[in-house]
């Protein structure tokens, strides 16, 4: 499977969206289908169920996802330009940024369509009269933020910016142009009767605003997968490049990638971290931002050896980051299948708390086990607190209230001491996991025997993870 940070456990929640109502998944968690704007890769997978199962469909649909993306990403450059520009393939890479490694795949589908959305409403105001765009584009946002609702805020940013750029060009002053893209923009608004007709509204925390440590952070890791100096040269080379376009009279942009790049780069300023929940807010709103403004770039009539330089050096990044990419994956996936021939040790359809040993964000390299226990319920049908459980946000609920405070995400990740981050004590989930619920306990990234308890007996060990299990008798306060 690629190896994502959040994909092993998106594939655990497929099975129990899939098999919802058998056993013995259907003893662990409820299922309750509504109307929400996270269910992209989801509702895929359930459709092909009949002719593939989770992990093979969710393979199929993720590896399709960057290729959507740079398909998209061309399309608009086209749209744009009435040609590909010569650095087009500079921007390429950025369909695996860092949203895509670290598995948000709904929203990396959503980024897609995004992308799309914005070409065909490009193509649309050169090709059909304006109520032709209009009329589209209001089931079309609403399929975009079912699949995830940041992607449709995202193509109102970016439609917006496009449709001020064409009232320009139309001899329309600024806020003219403004309220024209504005009026135009509220057919895609559709999605808010959803949300306010939905019985599982989105709660959670709000927060961390104007971060500016933060969103430099995020912008050096726009290309992070394994290699800092590798991955950071890269976003020094792509601002090298931006800079020079701003500066040299030999190139410039195409305003109608331009604007919606810039109204992007700017939410990525206004955004916080956390939104109702949601994670990382504003980083997912970068690379596709930057994307455009790469894609916008164009070479001045006359400049041949400029433009023909700029396609090789873009094209040259384009293999080498491709080829990276690919051995990082590689060494990612040769960890994640070593921690999972612990698999065969857990029970079927029995309870598992999951221990991971994460590590700081500030090391560049992770691991990505933050979720690999999901596969175990793939596989093992087994109940695990890995699983996200956010009102709003996921059809799934746990079944087993005696299990908190380590019944879902993210009370399996044990955070260095002196981390940024702190949810669960190593030690005292041990001593307090209930007992009734969980059955045995998987370890990972943690050495055999660090789990003591007296009730617990170790039965598999590698030098990456370990089980345990209760002594036989634990169980029978429980019946």
């Amino acid at each position: 499977m690629p190896p994502l940070v959040d994909l092993p456990g998106h594939i655990g929640r497929y099975r129990i969206l899939v098999e919802a109502g058998q056993a013995p998944l259907a003893r662990h968690w409820a299922v309750h289908w509504s109307l929400i704007g996270n269910l992209g890769v989801d509702l895929l997978v359930v459709g092909l169920h009949p002719w593939l199962d989770v992990e093979p469909a969710a393979r199929l649909i993720v590896t399709l996802i960057p290729l959507a993306t740079v398909m998209a990403m061309l399309w608009a450059a086209r749209e744009a330009h009435g040609r590909l520009p010569a650095g087009a393939a500079l921007a390429l890479p950025l369909a695996y940024a860092y949203p895509f490694q670290l598995g948000f795949v709904n929203f990396c589908l959503a980024q897609a369509m995004a992308i799309a959305g914005l070409a065909l409403w490009l193509r649309l105001a050169k090709t059909r009269p304006t109520f032709c765009r209009v009329l589209v584009f209001a089931p079309i946002a609403l399929v975009i933020w079912l699949c995830h609702s940041f992607g449709w805020a995202m193509l109102g940013v970016f439609v917006f910016g496009a449709e001020w750029q064409l009232g320009r060009m139309a001899g329309l002053s600024p806020l003219r142009s403004a309220l024209r893209a504005a009026l135009f923009c509220v057919p895609m608004a559709l999605p808010l009767i959803a949300m306010a007709a939905s019985d599982d509204p989105m709660v959670g925390e709000t927060g961390d605003w104007l971060n500016g440590v933060g969103k430099a952070q995020w912008i050096a890791s726009i290309l992070r997968e394994r290699w800092r100096v590798w991955d950071v040269s890269g976003v020094i080379l792509m601002a090298c490049v931006l800079w020079t376009a701003v500066r040299s009279r030999r190139l410039g942009f195409a305003p109608l990638l331009g604007v919606p790049a810039l109204l992007g780069l700017g939410a990525f300023l206004i955004l916080p971290r956390l939104f109702q929940g949601g994670s990382y807010v504003d980083m997912r709103m970068l690379p596709a931002s930057v994307a455009l403004a790469l894609l916008a770039i164009r070479v001045k009539p006359g400049e041949r050896t400029i433009a023909r330089r700029l396609a090789i050096m873009a094209t040259g990044f384009l293999i080498a980051r491709t080829v990276v990419t690919t051995i990082a994956f590689l060494f990612y996936a040769q960890g994640q299948v070593a921690v999972l021939r612990a698999l065969p040790a857990l029970p079927i359809g029995g309870g598992v708390l999951v221990l991971v040993d994460e590590p700081s964000s500030r090391q560049w390299s992770q691991p990505r086990f933050t979720h690999i226990a999901g596969i175990a319920i793939a596989r093992r049908r087994v109940f695990q607190n890995e699983q996200w459980s956010l009102p709003g946000q996921q059809p799934i609920r746990p079944l087993h209230s005696g299990a908190a405070p380590f019944e879902s995400d993210p009370s399996q990740l044990v955070y260095p001491r002196n981390g940024e981050f702190r949810t669960t004590d190593f030690d005292d989930a041990v001593a307090r996991f209930d007992r009734c619920t969980y059955g045995s306990v998987w370890t990972i990234g943690f050495p055999a025997g660090r789990a003591q308890a007296a009730d617990l007996r170790l039965v598999w060990h590698d030098g990456r993870s370990a089980v345990y299990r209760l002594r036989h008798g634990a169980h029978a306060a429980c019946r």
